[in-house]
């Protein structure tokens, strides 16, 4: 038996020591850290106040939305079932017409989507992948443009898109502004980046086109890029004010957002419940935005691009 040296640690119990500290103990499964149950306990609880937190202003829109008579208090969180009703939805429609003003949103965030996700697919790829003269320039204006507000442009589009190309009053006018995105064209870029590079290389010795690298190749593995830059995107648009308000003038062609606005500075004061129509408008507004990240929040979660490539 070798005996033990001088400058060796003697070995210790670490349940031993465990419980003398009394630390935590973390049980390890399948390469993660899993949490005791006082501290899932915790840490379901400190989630769980978040949520209310941010969930209740909501609530209380939905719930504002179908009271008969308004009630701004704590206690109108918990309304009176007899002061439940509809009838503000069919106000704020026959106001603005909800249908239409969806219509116009749909197709001009839509449109937004299309071009932003058209565009930063490209430039993003050509700028992470492809070698060509200036790309780190082209990729420092794309993180300059971010500092420059979009009010300071407001006027200069406005004179060039209203009057020089008569656009007014028109989706591509309300479009055109918003066509190119560089955040997208950022995010883009950064995903493009993870792709190995023997990817691409094996691809060219097939003899692939950079049209079919992208297509066959790049797009599947940056499909959470794809749903992030559109939900993104899709609630800058949809939410959008002040372009909208600006070009479009006639009634039938403003988005929801425009149209609402209207209507509570317009029409409100004449309705017996304005509260509850405004909020009602309020509901159908921020509906689909809802909607749509519940549906494609899963999405969210990045894919190990790195297992494309054995060894």
């Amino acid at each position: 038996m070798m005996p033990q040296s001088k400058n060796q640690p003697a070995a210790t119990d670490d349940g031993a020591t465990r419980r003398k500290l009394k630390m935590p103990r973390l049980r390890r499964r399948r390469g993660q850290m899993e949490l005791t149950r006082g501290q899932s306990l915790l840490q379901g609880i400190v989630l769980g106040i978040g949520a209310i937190v941010f969930l209740f202003p909501f609530y209380y829109m939905v719930i504002g939305s179908l009271q008969k008579s308004p009630d701004t208090s704590i206690a109108g969180a918990f309304p009176n079932p007899a002061n439940i009703t509809g009838s503000n939805y069919a106000t704020i429609n026959s106001g603005i017409n909800l249908f239409t003003g969806l219509l116009n949103s749909g197709i001009f965030t839509g449109g937004v989507v299309l071009c932003t996700v058209v565009f930063g697919v490209l430039v993003g790829y050509a700028l992470a992948v492809l070698q060509w003269r200036g790309r780190g320039v082209t990729f420092g204006l794309a993180l300059l443009v971010q500092i420059v507000p979009f009010q300071l442009l407001t006027i200069p589009l406005y004179v060039l898109i209203a009057r020089d190309y008569g656009l007014a009053d028109n989706y591509l006018g309300m479009i055109l502004p918003f066509a190119i995105n560089s955040t997208a064209v950022i995010i883009f870029r950064q995903y493009f980046l993870q792709v190995p590079r023997e990817l691409f290389d094996a691809a060219r010795i097939d003899g692939a086109g950079e049209v079919k690298l992208l297509l066959r190749i790049a797009l599947p593995l940056v499909r959470p890029a794809l749903v992030t830059v559109i939900l993104i995107t899709f609630i800058g648009p949809w939410n959008e004010f002040l372009w909208p308000f600006l070009i479009t003038k006639n009634a039938s062609m403003q988005p929801l957002a425009v149209s609402l606005a209207n209507y509570i500075s317009n029409v409100a004061n004449s309705t017996a419940n304005p509260f509850g129509a405004i909020l009602a408008g309020a509901v159908v507004l921020a509906a689909p935005v809802v909607l749509i990240f519940i549906a494609f929040q899963r999405y969210f979660i990045s894919t190990d691009i790195g297992a494309a490539v054995k060894g």
